[in-house]
């Protein structure tokens, strides 16, 4: 599970004369993170249940918490929850859209679907986003090869394995695609 430390995630803006009721105080945004931080622990040692309840303990502290949007997001991709994945990534990459890794698992969902064309928008930007992501381009490869692009999907394996030479997914895909 990917970590994003405490500055990656936008600071709530200063009010005026007086907060708003609904205001997300610096208790809060600390509450939140060490809800978050237990939740990733937590699902790390297979505990995903305990973790989803830490995600969502995070989520109703600080709705804007990605690490724990990202957290939930991977528990319900790997219970086959993709939709619910979809969201909790999408909403990640919204308040971070300089990270690959909340497109990548987006990514990975929406090929779950059969939803190739949308998987390769998001690996395109993951690989803008962040050039030397060994996992955003094998997918690629994997997303243009479902939609028969054999050339770009051999593109992408083949700076996979420029990345990660051992990288057996890029390795039998670019065997796949002849490239």
């Amino acid at each position: 599970m990917g970590s994003w430390g405490p500055n990656d995630k936008p600071k709530p803006a200063a009010t005026a004369d007086k907060p708003a009721a609904d205001t997300i105080t610096l208790q809060d945004i600390n509450s939140a993170k060490d809800h978050a931080t237990r939740g990733q622990m937590l699902a790390h040692s297979g505990k995903l249940d305990e973790a989803q309840a830490e995600f969502e303990q995070a989520l109703t502290t600080d709705p804007y918490n990605i690490q724990a949007l990202y957290g939930r997001g991977l528990i319900y991709q790997g219970r086959g929850q993709h939709q619910q994945a979809i969201d909790d990534f999408t909403a990640a990459s919204g308040l971070s859209p300089q990270k690959a890794e909340p497109l990548v698992s987006r990514a990975t969902s929406y090929l779950a679907l059969d939803k190739a064309n949308q998987a390769v928008a998001d690996l395109d930007e993951a690989v803008q986003a962040d050039p030397n992501n060994v996992a955003a381009w094998s997918a690629r490869g994997q997303a243009y090869e479902r939609l028969g692009d054999k050339a770009k999907a051999a593109v992408s394996y083949n700076r996979a394995l420029a990345l990660r030479p051992r990288d057996e997914t890029a390795r039998s895909g670019l065997a796949r695609t002849g490239g």
